[in-house]
Parts: structure tokens; sequence; C-alpha cells
């Protein structure tokens, strides 16, 4: 007689995580917590920041555009860069700005993985692109009198294109492989915009693939690139430092920490 009431709560239970596999389609963003009468006046500096970065960055765009002395290989380079960063802040900053200025907090399971397909492919397509300044200072220096022979207009833009065909190969699993989860946990992501490892945490399945291939994506795309940009300038030292004046020293030496302080960011 007994049996029947030691099996209603799993049926219970059961019951109710099945309903929230169903109607999870939605996921929420982090906000500030207890600071809601405040978020219209944090919302101003994102606003500051994100009008800032593209009349800047559009600045650059121009002015390396219009000016003919500046279509060289190192500033077509600065040129992808600034265009990758743009579109990293086009990726994020509105749905910050969603938040606090109009406490827009919800997104689909589709829009998130699409935002988050955008912010890791531009993302490896910046790391990237640093790897081929950090290679064009090295030809530069190495190489002065083949430089122009070896790094042509043809070159870069092929150059280019695997770097943004690098970015999409490596991304394009993410959403697919977050798309065959069941998101049976608290649907609330630590920020304010999507990111693959922040989004899989919720997943209620084995996300052991998940976690390898992330992995094994950092280790082998931003780990690899940030050793290969050190690598790389501190063989620019060690050849200026042997043969050249101490004026071009201090020149390698500002073109090195400009890349390392790039790497970083």
């Amino acid at each position: 007689k007994e049996s029947p009431k030691l099996l209603g709560p799993p049926v219970y239970i059961m019951s109710a995580v099945n309903d929230t596999k169903l109607n999870s389609a939605m996921f929420l963003f982090t906000r500030i917590p207890g600071q809601e009468e405040v978020h219209l006046w944090i919302s101003i500096p994102f606003c500051f920041i994100y009008v800032f970065s593209i009349l800047g960055n559009s600045t650059i765009l121009f002015i390396i555009k219009t000016d003919p002395s500046l279509h060289e290989p190192m500033y077509i380079f600065l040129s992808m860069l600034v265009i990758t960063d743009l579109d990293l802040s086009i990726s994020t900053i509105p749905t910050i700005l969603g938040i606090y200025l109009f406490n827009s907090r919800e997104i689909s399971l589709d829009a998130c993985f699409a935002q988050l397909f955008f912010i890791h492919s531009f993302a490896i397509i910046e790391s990237s692109i640093l790897l081929l300044m950090a290679f064009d200072r090295f030809v530069a220096i190495s190489n002065p009198l083949r430089y122009t022979s070896i790094v042509t207009l043809p070159k870069i833009f092929k150059m280019g294109l695997v770097c943004v065909l690098r970015g999409v190969a490596v991304s394009s699993p993410f959403p697919f492989l977050l798309k065959r989860f069941q998101y049976c946990r608290v649907n609330v992501l630590s920020h304010s915009y999507c990111l693959h490892q922040d989004v899989m945490k919720l997943a209620c399945s084995d996300i052991t693939v998940n976690y390898i291939y992330g992995l094994f994506l950092t280790i082998s795309m931003d780990g690899l690139d940030s050793l290969l940009i050190y690598l790389s300038s501190l063989m620019i030292l060690r050849m200026v430092l042997s043969v050249a004046s101490h004026k071009e020293c201090l020149r390698a030496l500002n073109t090195c920490v400009s890349h390392l302080c790039c790497s970083f960011h």
C-alpha cells in the first residue's frame, strides 16, 4: 500500500525535468544584481565605448584608404585588424546595451548559437592577423632587400582569406555541438553575450566532447599563435641587437612591444 506514495515524487521530478527540457528555449544574460535603478547610467559608458570604437576604427580605415603612402603591407594588415575589431564590437556590445537600456535579457537558442559563432570566429581571425603582422615585421627586418618580392599584395589577400577561413572552420562546430544538447538547468548565462564555454555548462548532457574541443582550440590556436608571436619578436630583437645601431635597436624594440601589447589585448 505504501509503494504508490514512494513512486509519486520521482514521477513528479521526471515530469518537471521533461517540462524544463521542452520549455527551455531561451537564455538569460547576466546583469549587475541589485542595481536595476542605475542601469540607464551604466549604459552610458558602453554607448560611448561603442560609438568611439566605430568612429575610431572607421577613421583609421578612411585614412589608410585615402592616403596612397599607407598602401603598404603593414597598414593593410592593420586594416584587417581594425575590421576584425569592428566586427567583434558589433557582435558583443549591442546585447550589452539591450540589457541596460531596454532590460532585454532574453535570447533564443539559435540567436545565442549564432552570436557565439561570430564572436569565436572573429577572435580567431584577430589572433591569426596578429600572427601575420609578426611574420611581416620578421620578414621586413631579416630580409629587407627581398621584402617587397616576398610580401606582395596578392599574397597578403590570400593570407587574409586563409585567416577568415581558419576562423570560420574551427568555430563552425560550436553551434552544432551545442544544438544536440538538452538544456534543463538554470538558463542564466554568466556574461552579457554568448560564449561556447558558458553555454555548454548549462546543458544537462555529457559535455566531454565540447570540453575537449574547446581545450584543443585554446591550445592549438590562441596558445600557438601567441607563442609564435613571442618567438618572432625575440628573433627580431636578437638579429637587430647583434648588428644594428642604437637607433635601429629602439625602432625594433618599439615594433616588438607593439605586437606583444596587441597579443595581450
